[in-house]
């Protein structure tokens, strides 16, 4: 115990020792000088309204983009980004009217084409339909981001048997339904990009997870990386950490975490945002990463090696039955 209080008193006393650009208040520009400051966003499901490209405009031009839960939080973020450079993007989750005020927002801010489809990922036909008419609408799909994802904290033991069942649905079987109808459809013949959005939650087991840390850890991305390479195929996964302005940061203690000063233990310092993981999956989904694939990018400032696994406190804010 004393060796823990030590360690957080020293994280304290450095972060008074260092300041870190607020990019809701200085200039869009300046963080680009800075290997570590967050890049401006908004936490709200709107378009960045200044936006400076450090990648060149069309890195992606021609290509398109499939994206499951791209109607708000970090599916939105990446859909702007990728149509930032060039890309048109089919945007897909179950809420149609949130999809279609999306994809009118994302549309005016990048000039750029964005379908909204409806769609379960649990729902092998549903997928189908949906990838059809994408397909007649643009003609071909480069990327598929599976974002889709259900999380909430809850105690093992108060998990229901389909609370549990309904997060393997929507992370694990989902994120393989998409990605073989996909497959099928266009990527077998024509080669592609595939981001999964995953997590660092079974990297130590995480208190309150065990139904999305279960999710995450399945190692679809690998073995589809080697299956699919032949096929010029690139499978990779990105873990986000604590990203503000998101659903998973309301459900998942976020603000919690941050009024009790947790986040002063990661390496950097404060937590990261939606540009942050846009520009990494645009690094995935673009030639730069020509030769990356069957890895996972961890983006969470070094979150997962430092922040304490605080059962007692999460136990405060959790849900102590789920029934879904």
């Amino acid at each position: 115990m004393l060796c823990r209080e030590s360690c957080a008193q020293a994280w304290r006393a450095r972060s008074k020792v260092l300041r870190w650009p607020d990019p809701s208040t200085e200039p869009a520009a300046s963080w680009q000088g800075s290997a570590c400051e967050a890049p401006p966003d908004v936490d709200t499901d709107d378009c960045l309204q200044e936006y400076c490209n450090l990648f060149s405009l069309d890195i992606l031009k021609g290509k398109v983009a499939f994206i499951t839960g791209g109607g708000s939080g970090i599916g939105f973020r990446i859909a702007e980004v990728l149509m930032r450079h060039g890309c048109q993007t089919i945007i897909a989750s179950r809420n149609l009217q949130k999809l279609t005020e999306a994809s009118q927002k994302l549309s005016a801010a990048t000039g750029q084409r964005c379908l909204p489809l409806v769609l379960d990922v649990r729902q092998p036909q549903m997928i189908v339909a949906a990838v059809d008419e994408a397909l007649k609408e643009f003609s071909r799909i480069d990327i598929l981001v599976n974002n889709a994802a259900g999380n909430f904290l809850c105690p093992a033991n108060s998990l229901s048997f389909n609370a549990y069942k309904t997060v393997i649905d929507i992370d694990t079987l989902g994120t393989f339904n998409v990605s073989k109808v996909l497959y099928d459809k266009c990527l077998r013949d024509h080669g592609g990009v595939i981001v999964n959005i995953t997590a660092t939650l079974s990297y130590r087991g995480q208190a309150l997870q065990v139904h999305a840390g279960t999710a995450k850890a399945a190692s679809t991305t690998k073995h589809l990386a080697v299956e699919w390479g032949p096929n010029r195929i690139r499978v990779n996964s990105l873990a986000p950490g604590p990203i503000t302005g998101t659903e998973g940061f309301r459900r998942l203690g976020g603000r919690h975490a941050e009024s009790s000063g947790v986040y002063q233990t990661i390496p950097l310092l404060r937590m990261g945002n939606k540009t942050e993981i846009a520009h990494s999956v645009l690094y995935l989904a673009s030639p730069l990463a020509s030769y990356v694939t069957g890895t996972t990018l961890v983006v969470d400032g070094g979150s997962w090696l430092t922040t304490p696994n605080d059962f007692p406190s999460l136990l405060g804010i959790a849900s102590h039955s789920s029934k879904l």
